[in-house]
């Protein structure tokens, strides 16, 4: 920030700024992606699907006015990642924000820990932990040189509380399983000490832990769920997590790196 006394207008202000966004073709991703936009930012929508990504950015520049693009990125693949983020610097030369949002874990039906395959937990990992590592090393390469650089890594209160299973019981969705919550653990250790080693740089790498999101769920699991989040209510999609995500994005928040904005409404601290 180069002037002595921004307004805070000003502080949120991201014109000018390019921002890659793992998993943007839809939900939390998404709503991130309008956010930056809205804030001024150009953004890159990235997706495993080449169609979705695209479609996502063409929504986005007309919902917005402003500019997006969509490329095909599975961030489980190392090359894929590398040149998603060539092709971020051919499209605008710079990359000045990248939020790791990539993740889920398959659509399977509901195991215990000695259930579950290794096949699935490796998918898990890979794509919640490992993707993250190869998409900020990726960044870190393009940010280093520029001594400038914001990276944010979506985690989850999975991977702060061990979830009460009596919450699901007698309902057909199951709660996120064990590789879920040690990978966004995982996603948050690796943010702490990304921080510290990329700090020297003036790239600043903090984390967003979102609680649950409504998405059309039973209204029994809302009650439930509801009932155990100090503010009584779940996450509303396209709403609660824009603002953090442009925050951390912004010279608002020049002073914080290496920290974790837990946006869940007061459910990890509410027992």
């Amino acid at each position: 920030m180069s002037k002595e006394n921004p307004t805070a207008p000003e502080l949120f202000n991201l014109s000018g700024r390019v921002a890659l966004i793992t998993g943007a073709a839809m939900g939390i991703g998404h709503e991130i992606a309008q956010g930056m936009l809205e804030m001024g930012a150009r953004v890159v929508c990235a997706s495993r699907d080449k169609e979705r990504a695209e479609q996502a950015a063409r929504a986005l520049s007309k919902l917005t006015g402003g500019e997006a693009r969509g490329i095909k990125m599975n961030v489980r693949d190392e090359s894929e990642v590398d040149q998603g983020f060539k092709q971020v610097l051919e499209f605008w030369g710079r990359l000045d924000v990248l939020v790791n949002n990539a993740g889920g874990a398959p659509d399977s039906k509901f195991c215990h820990l000695w259930e579950r395959r290794l096949a699935d937990w490796e998918y898990v990992i890979g794509t919640n932990l490992t993707g993250v590592f190869l998409c900020t090393r990726a960044a870190a390469r393009v940010m280093m040189p520029r001594k400038a650089g914001v990276i944010i890594n979506i985690s989850s209160i999975a991977g702060l509380v061990g979830r009460n299973r009596k919450m699901y019981e007698g309902l057909e969705m199951r709660p996120n399983l064990v590789d879920y919550a040690a990978a966004k653990a995982g996603v948050l250790g690796f943010t702490r000490d990304v921080a510290a080693e990329l700090a020297p740089y003036g790239i600043r790498v903090n984390a967003i832990s979102p609680g649950g999101i409504y998405r059309n769920h039973d209204p029994e699991f809302v009650r439930r769920y509801s009932e155990a989040v100090a503010l009584g209510r779940m996450g509303r999609e396209g709403l609660d997590l824009k603002g953090a995500a442009v925050f951390l994005a912004s010279d608002a928040s020049e002073y914080v790196t290496g920290a974790n904005l837990v946006v869940d409404g007061g459910f990890i601290h509410f027992k």
